[in-house]
């Protein structure tokens, strides 16, 4: 701000009490800027604040500032680059992801209605893309490049770049959202959002799942704090880049950790916020001003807060503006009627914005009807743009939030510019592509035009020249996905597992002894630093509290105080160098942290091993989404649902117990789901798990549950560690002392198996009924394999059939009952791949609060009702008469006159 810009705001008198006091106080202070300069009344203001904040004066700041731009035209730095070649590669940008779109939705061309797609957006953020490729965003190897979260629906515009760049060929531009047909015409298929499942080697974050990205990157950028500050990766000169839509922060993941950001000082964190103003179906806060509400919502939160509202050609608007008429109307006009300007043409806005007002009725005077019409807001403004980043990227001390106002559909004119429709536009007619070619000057004809063909100059030309040379100063192209990393050594299971293998009956539960395991693994040389133990504020709950202090809490200052159980020897201890992400009560934000980590394979090029440890009903149902976009990039981690199932959590209740997570888990195609009720059994899967991710680096995750029961361990026979992994192993079997009956299968998992091993002893010993106990670790893992089999059956009718796991170990028509802490739906995901009668027990319904036994007597999955579901099944093959089944009932007490568990 100028010393004489202030002038304005002085002469806005408002009534007061006495207007010659306020004016002389407002001159003083004008006087003081222009003798001292800003530093000096930003120090005198800052006292004059803290006095009156007193409580006898009770005054509170406002959060907000002029509707005008941040950073002033003087202060601007000079634009680095050449504009009009910058601005030719933005408008060809602009062209070839309308030209993708558009083709992809006309028959004609090789697309379908069917497909979908999205113009309006990046036609809006096309620049604030652009001056970030071209100065900011660094590339190459993994280990140095910045990290950027692109607006999922701006996808077109960064494929169209990556056309130019040659990454892309004009192929692959025409199977837009056409993947599967693709590799049938020798292309590759562009997927319509950021998936980096589905091109590896060119996303990094999956961002169309809205308000993911926000908080993804916020916890990217802090666990890049910590791989610094523990001296695993030097990480001081990347920065953290996030373009998101205004509309997309209504988002609750996309302010819940945004002072979080600012209490770690996370300068390395760069926000764009592309306000077009409107969200789907229209206004994001078309009775008010978003850019307002977010600038007061971010400074409140401890931001940095740069406001890039208006273009150059304001500037001189501005200047002339001696009485302040601009910014009193702006501060009076809404985002809906911004909208409504955006989507008018310069005669409108002459008579409509201009001519409200006599003072800027005269200020408008010198302009044509064209010119207004081509006044640029901020976002579209090369030069005001580069002025913002400039000044974001030399921010210390906190995160930068940019709120770039822009236009949804800029240069769609009457097709789209503005208008209520413009997010769902896919189609535009001859006339409307010949006007956009007009409107940015593109090397087209008009059947050219008419026909979408692409755009691409040639190698030559300044412009190619141009583009390579500002991605080799910046180190290479972005987007980019690298998985190249060293695998890191696993140590053999005895060394830190041995106790759970040859457990002899000591009694644990397998959360104390995977904690005893974990901690085995940090002492570990070459594995034990790659470790990112990760709570949620439950560390003292799952034991894990002897890990303060050898391992220590990350925080980034230190701790600056002496916690009250200093003497203890299970002390609170943060540290800089802290290895816990203990996350507060955030599931969103460790679960966040914890994919940070387990991406940090392909990030930086440096293998973590994350293990997130949280009650399991506050995983997959509280942060489903947050797991699926974590799977979308590819993660490599343990998830650990401890507390699990829906009978071992007693006291805890309805929202507490979790009897769904496992069935939800099995929905990832590569989140591998374990239910083991043994601690032999978790250190099997833990090592294989651990193999497969750091040493053969596959990109799977494993949710594995754990228990807070305590019970006696057996150890895990010999050789059965192929078929723990596979999910099923024959753990027991119960003869009558007598000829039997009849015989049955039992399948068990979690804690369950107990309940199980109980009733078949019982179907021996009372019923005479042979009872083969199997622990089914993983019913998912076996309808996968079973499902895979099938298929090749079915796709290869004359070679010789393949066999399931699941049927080596269950064939024939012997009854198979499964039961399980979970919904009937975990253990039936196998029975379908049985042809032997399969009868599913599980916890379908509300939990509540009980004891454990009463638990599992009211969801029917206790030995009682293992043993009536056994002899029921017998009854109907003829093995048994119906006396057998009431006799059980009786002699447990069933209750017969209640109803269903899932209905109470």
């Amino acid at each position: 701000m100028s010393d004489d810009a202030i002038q304005p705001h002085l002469a806005q008198a408002q009534a007061d009490a006495d207007p010659q006091e306020t004016a002389e106080w407002r001159e003083a202070l004008a006087s003081l800027l222009a003798e001292a300069g800003p530093q000096r009344v930003r120090e005198i203001m800052d006292l004059l604040a803290a006095d009156a904040r007193h409580p006898r004066v009770g005054w509170q700041p406002a959060l907000g500032t002029p509707y005008v731009n941040t950073i002033p035209a003087e202060r601007q730095p000079a634009f680095p680059g050449d504009l009009a070649i910058e601005e030719r590669l933005a408008s060809l940008m602009r062209w070839n992801a309308l030209a993708m779109v558009v083709r992809a939705n006309q028959a004609e061309l090789g697309g379908s209605s069917e497909l979908g797609g999205h113009i309006a957006s990046y036609a809006s953020a096309a620049d604030l893309f652009e001056v970030g490729f071209n100065h900011f965003f660094r590339g190459g190897a993994a280990r140095d490049s910045d990290l950027v979260f692109y607006q999922p629906h701006s996808a077109p515009g960064v494929y169209a770049r990556a056309f130019l760049e040659g990454r892309l060929t004009e192929q692959d531009l025409a199977h837009y959202r056409q993947e599967i047909a693709a590799t049938r015409a020798g292309a590759r298929g562009l997927s319509s959002y950021p998936h980096p499942w589905l091109m590896p080697d060119f996303w990094q974050f999956p961002t169309g799942s809205m308000g993911l990205g926000p908080i993804s990157a916020i916890y990217q950028a802090r666990f890049m704090r910590y791989l610094h500050h523990r001296g695993l990766l030097d990480t001081a000169r990347r920065k953290v880049w996030g373009v998101f839509g205004d509309g997309e922060m209504d988002e609750p993941e996309s302010m819940s950790a945004l002072t979080l950001a600012a209490r770690e000082q996370l300068d390395n964190l760069v926000w764009v916020v592309n306000c077009n103003l409107q969200r789907l179906d229209g206004p994001v806060r078309g009775n008010g001003r978003i850019i307002d509400e977010l600038e007061a919502l971010f400074a409140g939160a401890g931001w940095r807060v740069i406001k890039l509202v208006w273009g150059s050609d304001w500037d001189g608007l501005f200047a002339r503006d001696t009485e302040g008429a601009l910014q009193r109307t702006f501060a009076r006009t809404v985002d809906g009627q911004l909208q409504t300007f955006a989507a008018k043409d310069g005669r409108y806005n002459r008579e409509h914005f201009f001519g409200q007002d006599p003072a800027l009725a005269a200020l408008a005077q010198g302009l044509t009807d064209e010119q207004i019409d081509r006044l640029k807001r901020g976002g579209h403004d090369l030069v005001k743009i580069h002025a913002a980043y400039h000044a974001a990227m030399r921010t210390t001390g906190r995160p930068t939030v940019i709120l770039a106002q822009t236009k949804k559909g800029y240069g769609m004119g009457e097709a789209g510019q503005g208008r209520m429709t413009t997010h769902q536009q896919k189609k535009l007619d001859r006339d409307d592509l010949i006007a956009f070619r007009n409107r940015f000057a593109l090397p087209l004809t008009d059947e050219q035009a008419a026909r979408l063909d692409f755009v691409k100059p040639a190698a030559d030309s300044a412009e190619m020249r141009y583009l390579h040379e500002r991605r080799a100063a910046l180190g290479g192209f972005v987007p980019a996905r690298s998985a190249a990393a060293q695998p890191v050594p696993v140590p053999p299971l005895a060394r830190y597992g041995e106790f759970a293998i040859a457990a002899q009956g000591k009694e644990m539960s397998t959360t104390m002894a995977f904690v005893r395991m974990l901690t085995g693994l940090l002492k570990d040389g070459a594995l034990g630093p790659r470790i990112v133990p990760i709570v949620a504020d439950e560390a003292r709950t799952f034991g894990m509290a002897n890990l303060f202090k050898q391992v220590g809490i990350y925080a980034f200052s230190g701790q600056a105080y002496e916690p009250e159980d200093i003497g203890s020897v299970l002390s609170y201890r943060e540290a800089t160098d802290g290895q816990i992400l203990e996350e507060g009560i955030s599931e969103a934000g460790a679960l966040s942290s914890w994919t940070a980590a387990a991406t940090s394979h392909s990030v930086h090029g440096l293998p973590m091993l994350p293990f997130y440890i949280y009650y399991s009903m506050f995983g997959f149902q509280r942060v489903g989404d947050l797991i699926w976009a974590a799977a979308d990039q590819r993660a490599r981690g343990f998830l650990l649902g401890a507390t699990a199932g829906r009978t071992t959590l007693g006291g805890e209740g309805l929202q507490h117990q979790d009897g769904a997570s496992l069935l939800q888990a099995s929905t990832v195609p590569n989140c591998r789901a374990y239910d083991p009720c043994f601690a032999g059994e978790f250190a099997v899967i833990l090592d294989h798990g651990m193999r497969a991710m750091l040493e053969r680096q596959e990109d799977v995750f494993y949710y594995v549950t754990l228990m807070n029961e305590n019970y006696a361990q057996p150890s895990l026979p010999e050789g059965v560690e192929a078929d723990v992994i596979k999910g099923l192993y024959r753990l027991a079997l119960h003869q009558p002392a007598t000829q039997p009956v009849g015989r049955v299968r039992l399948l068990g998992s979690g804690t369950i198996l107990r309940e199980v091993l109980a009733a078949a002893e019982l179907l021996a010993t009372q019923w005479q009924v042979e009872a083969e106990v199997w622990s089914a670790t993983s019913f998912s893992e076996l309808a996968r394999d079973a499902a895979e089999v099938e298929r090749w059956n079915r796709l290869h009718p004359e070679a010789a059939p393949r066999s399931s796991h699941l049927a080596q170990c269950l064939p024939g028509d012997e009854p198979v009952v499964a039961a399980s802490d979970y919904v009937r739906a975990w253990p039936q995901l196998a029975g379908a791949y049985l042809q032997a009668p399969f009868t599913a027990l599980g916890t379908d319904g509300f939990g509540r609060s009980d004891t454990r036994a009463e638990l599992r007597r009211f969801f029917e999955v206790d030995r009682g009702h293992v043993v009536l579901a056994a002899l029921t099944a017998l009854r109907q093959q003829g093995r048994v008469g119906v006396e057998a089944c009431s006799q059980a009932i009786a002699h447990f007490g069933l209750e017969v006159a209640s109803g269903v568990p899932w209905g109470r």
